[in-house]
C-alpha cells in the first residue's frame, strides 16, 4: 500500500475535489468519525465543513492545516468496504489522527480502487500536531498495515512514486555535513534538471537548500555552491535555514558546480529525447481545466504522479512553478514546458478562481446555519451546548445578551 499525503490551505477546496468525483460516480462516501452526520447520512459539505470549523477557529497560525491522504492498496487486493473502513482507521490511529475529525471517501476513477481521507492538523485545543518526517512514518505505517491485513506488499519502485528516494535530512541526528552530501547526491544521480533553481527545489523537499556564489579568490574568478541545511515542517510556506552551510569543495567533486553544469546538458538532451514536455502538457492542461482552485490542481495532479510546486510571496501572488514528474524522474520549470504553464498563467487563473471559492464558501458556511434538522451530533465536547437546533441556540444566546444589557442599563437608572 502506498500513501500520498498533501497539506492543503483550504478545507472546502479539499472537500469540493472529493465531492466533484461523487457527483461524477467515480467516489463514495465511506465512513467518517468525530464529524457530524445529516440524518440520511448522506455526504454534506455545510455539516462536515462545521464540524472542521472550531479546529481551525483554534488556530489560525498554522499556513496549510488541511491534511489530505490518499491511500492506495495493490489492485490485487479485493476488499470489502468494511477492510477499507478498518484500513482507513487503522492508518489515521497510527498516524496521530484517531481523535481527530475526518472523512473517507472511496475512489473509483482509476483502476485501482483507493481511498482518499481529508483530517486536519490541529487538535481541539489548538495545538498542531506534529508533521515532521511524516512520510517516513506513514510508510512504516503502511508496511506495517500491510502485513496485518495481509495485503501485497508495494513495490521499491511503488514506494518511491511520490517521493524523491532518499531519507530527509533529520538535523537533530547529527552528522549533519554527511547527510547533506548523501542527499545531494541521491538527488543528482536520480532526477534530471537543468538549472540550480530547479537542483534546490528537489532538494528543499527533503530539507537541502543550495545556492550559488560567485567573487574573486586570489584574483581569479570564483563560482561556487554552498549547501545548508532546512527545518523540517510541511505545514509552514517555506523552510528556514538551520546549522553552518557548507561550501561544495568540502564534498570534492560530487556536487561541485562543474559536475552540475554537465548533468544539466545531459538532463536538456535526455528529456528532449524521452519527450517529457509532450507527456506533460496534455496532463497539466486537462487539470487547469478540471480545477478550481490551487489545492485542487495539486490532487488532480497527484493522481498521475506529478506534483506541482508553487512559489508566492507574503501577498499569495505566484512568482514560479515547477512540476516534479515522479514517474519519469524530472523536474521543470513551467516555462520550460510552455508559456501557457509559466507562473503569470497560473496567478492569473487562482486569483479569480479563488476569490470564487471564497464566496462559495461562506455561502455554505451561510447555508448551515439554515439547515438545523439535518444534523446529528456526533461529539457534542465540541460545542458548548448539546442541542442539535443551532439557530435556535444562537437566537437563545443573542436574547440573554439583550437581557443581561437591558438589566444592566435599568440598573444604572436605579430601575
Amino acid at each position: 500500500m502506498v500513501a500520498k499525503i498533501s497539506s492543503n490551505t483550504s478545507l472546502f477546496g479539499t472537500l469540493l475535489y472529493n465531492k466533484n468525483k461523487m457527483d461524477k460516480e467515480e467516489a463514495k462516501l465511506l465512513s467518517s468519525k468525530n464529524v457530524y452526520e445529516r440524518a440520511d447520512r448522506l455526504f454534506s459539505m455545510q455539516t462536515t465543513i462545521k464540524s472542521f470549523e472550531p479546529y481551525l477557529i483554534a488556530n489560525k497560525r498554522t499556513e496549510k492545516p488541511i491534511f489530505h491522504v490518499s491511500l492506495n492498496p495493490n489492485a490485487k487486493d479485493i476488499l470489502s468496504d468494511e477492510h477499507y473502513q478498518d484500513i482507513a482507521d487503522r492508518y489515521m490511529e497510527d498516524m496521530g489522527y484517531g481523535n481527530q475529525p475526518y472523512v473517507v471517501f472511496k475512489h473509483t476513477d482509476i483502476d485501482r480502487i483507493h481511498l482518499h481521507i481529508v483530517s486536519i492538523r490541529i487538535d481541539e485545543a489548538g495545538k498542531k500536531l506534529d508533521s515532521n518526517f511524516e512520510n517516513m512514518r506513514s510508510m512504516k505505517i503502511c508496511r506495517q498495515i500491510e502485513k496485518y491485513f495481509n495485503l501485497h506488499p508495494a513495490t521499491k519502485q511503488e514506494q518511491q512514486a511520490y517521493s524523491i528516494p532518499t531519507k530527509p535530512l533529520n538535523y537533530k541526528e547529527g552528522n549533519v555535513k554527511q547527510q547533506v552530501g548523501n542527499i545531494a547526491k541521491a538527488v543528482l544521480n536520480n532526477y534530471k534538471f537543468q538549472s540550480i533553481g530547479e537542483f534546490r527545489t528537489l532538494l528543499e523537499k527533503i530539507n537541502v537548500s543550495v545556492e550559488e556564489v560567485k567573487g574573486l579568490k586570489n584574483g581569479k574568478p570564483y563560482h561556487g555552491l554552498v549547501y545548508s541545511a532546512l527545518t523540517d515542517n510541511s505545514t509552514i510556506m517555506k523552510k528556514e535555514k538551520i546549522g553552518t552551510p557548507f561550501k561544495s569543495s568540502l564534498f570534492g567533486k560530487s556536487i561541485n558546480m562543474q559536475t552540475l553544469e554537465k548533468h544539466f546538458e545531459k538532463s536538456k538532451q535526455q528529456i528532449q529525447d524521452s519527450k517529457t514536455k509532450e507527456y506533460l502538457k496534455p496532463i497539466l492542461v486537462k487539470a487547469m481545466q478540471q480545477s478550481g482552485s490551487m489545492d485542487e490542481f495539486k490532487l488532480l495532479l497527484k493522481e498521475k504522479n506529478i506534483e506541482p510546486i508553487f512559489r508566492q510571496n507574503e501577498e499569495g501572488q505566484i512568482y514560479g512553478v515547477s512540476f516534479i514528474d515522479y514517474q519519469n524522474k524530472t523536474i521543470l520549470n513551467g516555462s520550460r514546458i510552455g508559456k501557457e504553464f509559466a507562473a503569470n498563467a497560473f496567478h492569473e487563473k487562482f486569483a479569480d478562481e479563488n476569490k470564487v471559492l471564497t464566496i462559495l464558501a461562506e455561502q455554505t458556511k451561510n447555508k448551515i446555519e439554515f439547515e438545523p434538522d439535518f444534523i446529528v451530533p456526533l461529539f457534542p465536547s465540541l460545542f458548548e451546548q448539546h442541542s442539535t437546533d443551532y439557530e435556535a441556540e444562537n437566537f437563545a444566546k443573542e436574547k440573554q445578551k439583550e437581557e443581561e444589557i437591558r438589566k444592566r442599563k435599568n440598573k444604572g437608572r436605579g430601575l
